[in-house]
């Protein structure tokens, strides 16, 4: 029998090595056991063109169930060995979209532990526990969404389970952000396969070491892939070329006709005809899934009802010989258990294979050496729960859109195939011309519709219009009335109609703690960053003076960029729009967008600063009042400047969940090209990125933590009244509101210029990072900061190991070299730097790793 990656390695060069592991960190066995496991295809991904197949997850190749479930439940009852006494405690994680399915079954095999798996789906009025990034996935974005928001605060075991463990970056990221908030003593990571590189097997042990706890991995198989040089680009060059149509012969074969299509979206000369709906009788609040939160005694629940699901559909299935049961994206629990239960249910000879739909674009050849030989193209039929995006595919939280792939189910020889989605999925989308049921009537005799109800937890905003009527949960209440901003002088040095402040005050509240203390706690996962605050910051008489030099050089050319982003905002968002600064760096550049549309069109612009946290987002309060007091689609977000970009993907991501809001941010300074609204794409020094809250109207960082800010509450800040003295919040402000008249022309050329211009964002920025990130053997892509305004704050705030400079950065860096000098920080050169400077914290902080005076000093 061929292999299923044969295709793909003669052409490619590609080879997979290893073997079966006997224990928990693997042992020796032979490459033929990874080859019944997986194949190999190649796809459209600027990371990785490869991809491994696994014949046994039920996602791309059409398996038997009780093979799919059955590994699962395997590798479960594993971990409830390594467990012990320990199970009780247990709580089980799994991966959107892949692994959610294998995450419930082994769950389903630690018996005593709750499942809870990751989503891409936003669910407005759920509050977020959590959300992380996947450097190679498709489509990146995490989001957890427990029903009870203490299901991750625990002290037991988490296990954590995916597909394949290759890297170790998105599984040790998962850790490392969980651990930083709900800290733990003990992980396991649970794969069907270990494909680590043998530079990359020691940082397991490293990584346990460095967060203070024991970290485990189970894994049906280990091995690696090995890639020869110039792999990523000849794979890509091949996917190019078969996609443009110089492989007709074989993606001919494999993808199906238009003409075939159109005939089973009229019914005329459609195998099948009509599809037929038929009612599982879903028990009445069960989860659809793990999304939420799916404990023992739901599983026990839906066992007892499988029986009669499946007879139910047995019945419309017409004495089908052939049977797929076709799961959809993230919903592949419910869909693999009721395969399961009719591949029991129906008579021989008949089977039944199990796989389900993905977003993941994959190139199909008809070759029996290559692991996806056919490939079914229709529209995402759920971006009812994406109301705000507009972004198709890509981009954080932008993913509600664009095209859906369902792989081996034509050619299959399938003559029936069972379609399970949720009821939010059940939509025109799915039943119109081109969907995915005329998709499979043009090529299945005989299409079953299943759907299961869409599950929504107590807290689901009720008022959000695309969500399904909620029947499990009728004893909603209406939220209590929100406060009013705060405004100056009774909060902030600015003047009461430059903005108002969407947040609680905070000031009488000791929340300072030093620097290093707050480093430590920080990365050993004892604290969030935004449940304290830093000292703030004093600066010397020298430093007031650069500053102030730095002021008088640069006003004229933050003017410009004023000018620039404000017009363009005029001209394409909103003619009068609402601008909505994130706190506190992005509400100096707020004020002057206000300044200058008053100055140069006599519009009075609404101004609020709302907070954004990494890691648990918007303050969801915050953009319920801006929704309740303003139209959304005149809301404009606005931002000091972009390093990698990871708070405009924060900002994507959590405005999924409401209505009616553009997600993309405008900026004053864009250098890591992540917008297509900014006023400039230079990373220059903005003089606000000098100081804290003495430039900020003596504002404090935002603050998040729990015994301070309740549900109904907005995020915190401080009111820094003593520092009056110091404060130079109008002196920015003024200075730079004086040159606006000077750059109207510039700002006007510029203008028409980008407006025809194509400004979409390059993402340059995140790229450069994670190169950064694993050059200099960092591995986080938080602890890099890159950009002027990013490095000082790494200088001000936080435990710096060392400052990148390109070589050549005049008179925008004289302020970094001198806190670099005051904190015994080195200053690297570096050639090609794609910004002008780059801030790296210190990777394995602890008290220890300074210097007696307190001073950072680099690791050894």
């Amino acid at each position: 029998m061929v292999w299923s990656g044969t295709w793909v390695a003669e052409r490619l060069g590609v080879e997979l090595a290893g073997g079966v592991p006997g224990g928990s960190e693997g042992g020796p066995a032979s490459g033929e056991n990874l080859r019944d496991l997986l194949g190999l295809a190649l796809r459209r991904n600027p990371k990785r063109a490869h991809l491994l197949v696994s014949n046994v997850l039920g996602k791309h190749v059409p398996q038997y169930p009780g093979l799919v479930y059955g590994t699962g439940v395997g590798l479960g009852e594993r971990v409830r060995t390594l467990l012990g006494p320990d199970v009780s405690r247990a709580l089980v994680l799994g991966y959107a979209e892949t692994a959610t399915g294998l995450g419930h079954a082994v769950a389903d095999g630690v018996r005593d532990a709750p499942y809870l798996h990751s989503t891409r789906r936003p669910v407005p009025g759920v509050a977020r526990a959590g959300g992380f990034e996947e450097s190679h996935s498709h489509a990146t974005s995490h989001l957890l969404l427990p029903e009870d928001p203490a299901a991750l605060a625990g002290d037991g075991p988490l296990v954590l389970v995916d597909d394949e463990f290759s890297t170790g970056n998105t599984v040790l990221n998962t850790i490392r952000a969980l651990h930083e908030r709900y800290p733990r003593s003990w992980y396991v990571i649970v794969a069907l396969v270990d494909m680590r590189s043998a530079a990359d097997q020691g940082r397991l042990a490293e990584f346990a070491a460095e967060i203070g706890a024991r970290v485990d991995l189970i894994a049906l198989a280990s091995g690696t892939v090995v890639l020869p040089e110039g792999v990523l680009a000849k794979g890509q060059a091949l996917v190019a070329e078969y996609e443009a149509g110089l492989g007709a012969a074989a993606e001919a074969a494999a993808a199906e006709s238009a003409a075939g299509d159109s005939r089973a979206a009229s019914g005329a000369g459609a195998p099948g005809g009509a599809v037929t709906r038929v009612d599982l009788g879903w028990p009445d609040g069960l989860p659809d899934g793990g999304r939420h939160g799916f404990t023992p005694a739901h599983r026990a629940r839906l066992e007892t009802a499988l029986p009669g699901m499946a007879a139910t559909v047995a019945a419309e299935l017409g004495g089908a010989r052939s049977v797929l049961v076709l799961g959809f994206e993230e919903l592949m629990y419910a869909p693999l258990r009721l395969a399961e239960e009719l591949e029991r249910t129906l008579p021989a000879p008949a089977e039944v294979r199990y796989s389900t739909t993905t977003r993941s674009p994959v190139l199909a050849v008809d070759d029996p050496g290559y692991a996806i030989r056919s490939r079914l193209v229709f529209p995402a039929h759920d971006t009812a729960a994406f109301p705000a995006d507009e972004a198709g595919e890509g981009g954080a939280g932008g993913d509600g859109r664009g095209d859906r792939y369902a792989y081996n189910v034509a050619g299959g020889g399938f003559d029936a195939v069972v379609a399970v989605v949720d009821s939010l999925a059940d939509s025109a989308e799915l039943h119109g011309p081109g969907g995915l049921l005329a998709r499979l009537a043009a090529h299945v005799p005989r299409v079953v519709l299943a759907v299961v109800p869409t599950y929504l937890p107590v807290s689901a905003d009720p008022l959000a219009s695309h969500l399904p009527p909620p029947t499990n949960h009728p004893e909603r209440q209406e939220r209590p009335m929100l406060s009013e901003p705060l405004r100056g002088p009774a909060f902030s040095s600015y003047a009461a109609d430059e903005v108002g402040w969407l947040l609680q005050d905070l000031s009488g509240v000791e929340l300072e703690a030093p620097t290093e203390e707050r480093e430590e706690a920080i990365q050993s996962g004892g604290a969030h960053y935004a449940e304290s605050l830093p000292v703030e910051y004093q600066p010397s008489e020298q430093y007031q003076e650069l500053f102030k030099a730095a002021l008088e050089t640069s006003a004229a050319r933050i003017a410009r960029a004023v000018g620039t982003v404000t017009e363009t905002v005029l001209a394409e968002r909103s003619p009068r729009p609402v601008l909505v600064s994130l706190a506190r760096a992005g509400t100096p550049v707020g004020v002057l967008m206000r300044r200058w549309a008053q100055h140069r069109h006599g519009l009075d612009l609404p101004h609020y600063a709302v907070s954004i946290v990494r890691g648990r987002g918007i303050d969801a309060n915050a953009v319920r009042w801006l929704a309740a007091h303003h139209d959304p689609a005149d809301v404009v977000f606005v931002d000091g400047w972009t390093g990698k970009g990871a708070i405009t993907r924060e900002l994507a991501e959590a405005l999924g969940a409401f209505e009616g809001f553009d997600p993309e941010i405008a900026v004053l300074a864009d250098p890591g090209g992540c917008v297509r609204t900014y006023g400039t794409r230079e990373d220059f020094l903005i003089p606000s990125a000098c100081l804290n809250s003495t430039v900020s109207g003596l504002i404090s960082r935002t603050v998040l933590r729990s015994d301070l800010v309740g549900p109904d509450d907005f995020h915190g800040a401080k009111y820094y009244r003593e520092l009056a003295g110091a404060d130079v919040s109008g002196l920015f402000l003024d200075s730079v509101a004086a040159r606006f008249d000077e750059v109207v022309p510039a700002v006007d050329a510029e203008v028409k210029e980008l407006l025809s211009a194509d400004r979409a964002p390059t993402w340059e920025g995140w790229a450069a990072v994670e190169r950064i990130s694993e050059e200099y053997g960092i591995h986080d892509v938080n602890l890099v900061k890159p950009g002027v305004g990013e490095t000082t704050r790494v200088l001000l705030r936080r435990v710096p190991w060392k400052i990148l400079a390109r070589t050549g950065a005049g008179a925008d860096l004289h302020h970094v070299r001198l806190l670099a000098e005051q904190r015994g920080v080195p200053v690297e050169e570096v050639e090609g730097l794609p910004y002008t400077c780059v801030g790296l914290i210190h990777p394995h902080f602890t008290r220890g790793a300074t210097g007696a005076d307190g001073k950072a000093v680099a690791a050894k």
